[in-house]
């Protein structure tokens, strides 16, 4: 490779991939590159074919892709190298950390063994060394306990935990190109910041240039030297990252900044919440009484993963729950509709109490109460189409005959704003925001009082991010419905809460009214998850106008 040689060069990069009616095109004729030592930003709504593209590089498409076009690498054309050549450099010298870690990490082996298989694949290190240095890792992208945390198994770690091992594993060999999708998305705030610091200080340190896939504007702003804007699987912009938020130059990346959170002033309060104050009924729709959760650490010692939590939520409020990653936040969503058991305290369903109730008499409070996961591939059926999914929910609660069903799940869809064929696809043919979307529709087939959503729009881009938002804060004005909302996403939480909560080890640390706890945090955690906060330095252009956006003071 010369020196005036990018590190990555893609011409002409076209994917297509079969169906029932022929070959449908996902990245049409993209051409972009990347320096040594540089980060881009590739961002753009959900399928379309940001991914693809990334797995093109990578050369893991399945085999019903077809791909043609250009990708040489270090002065190598990628496309003409053999499977062997190409499994060394995966890992070694190009590595991916993929959008969903829950699918990306082996479930029947401990998540250090699978750092050791790369770091052995690659070098020739001693088992011995080789867990020495995955421990090692661990400890860097900030995982507590990485001695004990290597023999956990995937399913044993939070969300943002597994998303950390899947980063772990491609830093292993200090890689001359990371592309990174989503490498965030299941990440608090605080350990978000951690993490890409920690990127970004690797990219400077060894030079390691850095494709970054992510729907988040804010991380684009503090990271990216330039952006790449996809749309319907082309590229229509290309800019420096300044120039992009101060002035796009096509109407869809001014979509884009008009629709994040990042890129306009925090509202006063959530459109469609009830203002001045929200009614207070004597009874609560929901009600928690010091409520644990307990995991077993040792044979003899257990550990309180929620601890001795007490809240309500009255019908049509928003009750917000920040923290940081295996904080209790999921722990807590999944006890309160009863899919783990909680070992004291009580939960109350409008003054009924619930906590107790055999499985076979919970139908009331799952009708009453749905939640909507942050794995959204996990929580689907792979070997079921969307609308048999969705039409399993009707039909095991008893809903209207099969046309009726039908016209429930379409407007359902077409709500979440999905396409129209969706019905038809499996999960798998999904990308992650429409496996998001599908996640949503099942949650409102049976018309809850309820909410429980668990980072519910982290997998989304910003367009579909914030139709969803808007969808909620519709059908929690039309409806009366009541939220229990979980985010990492401080601005999401911002936007849609009447109050908040702020989770650390198992307990709250403070509460308050919305936007109070934002305006002045009292509790120095908090203030922290406030300073951690993606800050976008510039002017931002928004639609015809440009607002100055500062974020929230501490």
């Amino acid at each position: 490779m010369s020196a005036l040689e990018p590190l990555l060069a893609v011409r002409d990069l076209r994917v297509s991939f079969r169906s029932a009616t022929g070959r449908e095109q996902a990245v049409r004729g993209l051409d972009f590159s990347i320096a040594e030592g540089e980060s881009v930003a590739l961002v753009g709504e959900s399928g379309c074919g940001k991914s693809t593209a990334a797995l093109a590089l990578m050369r893991l498409l399945p085999d019903s892709a077809a791909c043609t076009g250009q990708i040489r690498f270090a002065g190598r054309h990628l496309p003409e190298l053999s499977a062997a050549d190409m499994r060394g450099l995966r890992g070694r010298s190009i590595s991916m950390i993929f959008q969903e870690p829950m699918s990306s990490l082996n479930p029947v082996h401990r998540v250090g063994d699978q750092i050791v298989e790369v770091l052995r694949a690659h070098g020739r290190l001693s088992r011995e060394a080789a867990r020495r240095r995955a421990v090692e890792l661990l400890e860097r992208v900030q995982i507590a306990e990485p001695v004990r945390r290597f023999d956990n198994y995937p399913h044993q770690l939070s969300g943002g935990q597994r998303q950390r091992v899947m980063i772990a594993i491609a830093i292993a060999c200090g890689p001359q190109l990371l592309i990174a999708d989503e490498p965030t998305t299941a990440l608090d705030v605080t350990v978000q910041a951690q993490v890409l610091a920690l990127l970004d200080r690797l990219r400077r340190e060894l030079g390691m240039a850095l494709l970054l896939i992510t729907h988040d504007l804010g991380v684009v702003a503090e990271y990216a030297d330039r952006v790449l804007v996809m749309l319907d699987g082309s590229l229509v912009e290309e800019a420096s990252t300044q120039r992009l938020f101060e002035a796009p130059a096509h109407h869809y990346s001014r979509q884009l900044l008009a629709a994040s959170l990042h890129c306009q002033p925090a509202p006063v309060a959530p459109q469609g919440r009830v203002m001045p104050a929200l009614p207070r009924e004597e009874t609560p729709l929901l009600r928690t009484d010091r409520l644990v959760v307990a995991y077993p650490r040792t044979r003899s010692a257990r550990t309180n993963a929620v601890d001795g939590v007490s809240f309500s939520i009255a019908a049509g409020e928003t009750l917000g729950l920040i923290g940081e990653s295996g904080c209790g936040k999921s722990t807590l969503a999944r006890a309160l509709v009863r899919l783990i058991a909680h070992h004291a305290g009580t939960i109350y369903l409008e003054g009924t109490e619930v906590g107790s109730l055999p499985e076979r008499e919970l139908g009331t409070l799952r009708q009453r109460v749905q939640m909507v996961f942050q794995d959204p591939y996990g929580s689907l059926n792979p070997r079921q189409s969307v609308g048999r999914i969705l039409d399993t929910v009707l039909v095991v609660n008893q809903f209207g005959d099969a046309s009726a069903r039908a016209l429930r799940i379409d407007r359902l869809i077409e709500r979440v704003g999905l396409p129209a064929d969706s019905r038809s696809r499996y999960p798998i043919d999904l990308s992650g925001g429409q496996r998001q979307g599908i996640g949503m529709a099942g949650a409102l087939l049976l018309k809850p009082a309820l909410l429980v959503l668990d980072e519910p729009v982290s997998a989304l881009d910003v367009s579909i991010q914030a139709q969803i938002l808007d969808l909620l804060l519709e059908l929690k004005r039309d409806l009366g419905l009541a939220y229990r909302f979980i985010s990492h996403d401080l601005a999401v939480v911002r936007r849609m809460s009447d109050r908040v909560v702020v989770m650390r080890d198992g307990r709250f640390v403070e509460k308050g009214d919305n936007p109070s706890v934002w305006e002045a945090p009292r509790h120095t955690y908090t203030q922290s998850l406030m300073a951690a906060m993606p800050r976008v330095r510039w002017r931002v252009a928004v639609g015809d106008q440009s607002a100055a956006v500062t974020p929230p003071s501490t």
